[in-house]
């Protein structure tokens, strides 16, 4: 082979492995469009390189919490139902939906503690993300809080049923809260990492 093909076919190979790295490194970030029958919603999640578990792993409860001066607190618990092992680690991806299981228009807010708009009422709820390794029968939470309170002349959805995923675009975990939830401000809540496992 002439030296000048051994340089194109080192040249090819660099391209090819340089693409598949991208590919590697923008994979980590997902946007997803939800479109309902009057809005278009764009989001763009940067996914959680630790997490290999998935929605469809878990059966899930919702457990009431209390309100206080207009914010409700609860959370969810996550119980692992799938065989093997998986991991978790960041926040959960909601979706709400009303009676008719249309999706309704909301926004999940992550809280980290580094710039932490509220305090959840459990403290591991406020830590930092960390890696859950779960097997079948383990349980991972996390918190949540919103406002019922209305601001001006806005309405607050009424969801009578909470959808959860890992990721996006992947299987979900649903539940049905034992009262609707209404969250006000365009259907804001906000969730803590995933904590706890045993």
């Amino acid at each position: 082979m002439s030296r000048a093909l051994k340089s194109l076919g080192i040249f090819a190979a660099f391209v090819v492995i340089y693409t598949l790295s991208r590919h590697a490194i923008d994979s980590n970030t997902t946007t997803t469009t939800t479109t309902t029958s009057t809005t278009t919603t764009t989001t763009t999640i940067a996914k959680v390189v630790g997490s290999t578990c998935a929605g469809g792993d878990f059966s899930a409860v919702y457990n009431e919490g209390e309100g206080a001066a207009g914010t409700i607190d609860a959370s969810v618990t996550l119980t692992k139902v799938t065989s093997g092992s998986c991991t978790l680690e960041g926040w959960p991806i909601l979706a709400l939906q009303d009676t008719t299981g249309a999706v309704l228009t909301s926004t999940t807010v992550d809280v980290r503690p580094s710039d932490a708009p509220i305090q959840f009422p459990v403290a591991q709820a406020n830590a930092a993300p960390t890696l859950l390794n779960l097997t079948k029968g383990s349980v991972a939470d996390f918190s949540l809080a919103y406002s019922d309170v209305p601001v001006g002349n806005g309405s607050c959805p009424s969801a009578r049923t909470l959808s959860v995923q890992v990721a996006a675009g992947g299987s979900v975990a649903t539940l049905t809260p034992t009262y609707p939830l209404q969250p006000c401000n365009k259907g804001t809540i906000w969730v803590s990492p995933y904590y706890g496992a045993g």
